[in-house]
């Protein structure tokens, strides 16, 4: 099993002039840094691996494709604007017999299609992702011969990160310890803007919220996802 090093920065996981891919799991991050009462910033993750030799960007979403307007665009729109590739699937909506709604969609086959594509290009893959779905693409990530560090928590409970998955990467980054340098911060009092109220208690889920140049600081309607 790949062990959890006490380092705190991003910096300290990327050896100086290696080919990097980063790849993340939208929904898996979202949780994660959820659990850890932190947003992310996506423009400093871009940057913090911009530091290193940045190929490419990954950005995976299921998105459901019966509304005229998805909350998660404007996310998806100034990724794919600001150096993200962008990779979205439709995703299933149902209720759960409690009243919410509940969205299902894995991406783990984008995210495995495009890790063997970029193996042979790369020296150091990036995975924000615990989905147990990977390991198999992780293995044959590795017999490619580009290393692979999957970033996720363990402070979220066993569905954060499956332990299969941590013991076929060759090392696990906690995001508690490096979220600083991808931290979005509040912005200052006279900028803030009033919490908007009207949302539907009915639907509580989570959707990526996102700092960045244009973007907007109001939170994104959210979706809860299913299993």
């Amino acid at each position: 099993m790949a062990a959890r090093s006490s380092r705190n920065s991003i910096q300290d996981y990327l050896v100086s002039g290696e080919k990097v891919a980063v790849f993340i799991d939208g929904q898996s991050l979202y949780q994660s840094s959820r659990a850890l009462a932190f947003e992310i910033d996506y423009s400093k993750v871009l940057a913090e691996f911009e530091k290193a030799s940045l190929l490419r960007a990954y950005y995976f979403v299921a998105m459901l494709d019966t509304e005229d307007y998805s909350p998660l665009k404007p996310l998806t729109d100034w990724l794919s604007y600001n150096g993200y590739s962008v990779v979205t699937k439709p995703a299933r909506e149902y209720n759960d017999g409690n009243g919410y709604r509940r969205v299902k969609g894995s991406v783990a086959v984008e995210i495995a299609v495009e890790m063997m594509e970029m193996a042979p290009h790369v020296d150091h893959i990036i995975l924000f992702s615990g989905d147990s779905e990977l390991k198999h693409a992780v293995e044959a990530v590795k017999r490619r011969g580009a290393k692979i560090t999957a970033f996720s928590t363990l402070h979220a409970g066993p569905q954060s990160i499956s332990d299969d998955l941590r013991r076929s990467v060759d090392g696990f980054v906690d995001l508690s310890q490096v979220m600083r340098p991808i931290q979005r911060l509040p912005p200052p009092a006279y900028q803030r803007v009033p919490d908007d109220n009207s949302q539907d208690p009915e639907i509580d889920s989570p959707t990526p919220q996102f700092s960045a140049t244009g973007g907007s600081n109001k939170p994104l309607s959210p979706i809860r996802m299913g299993d």
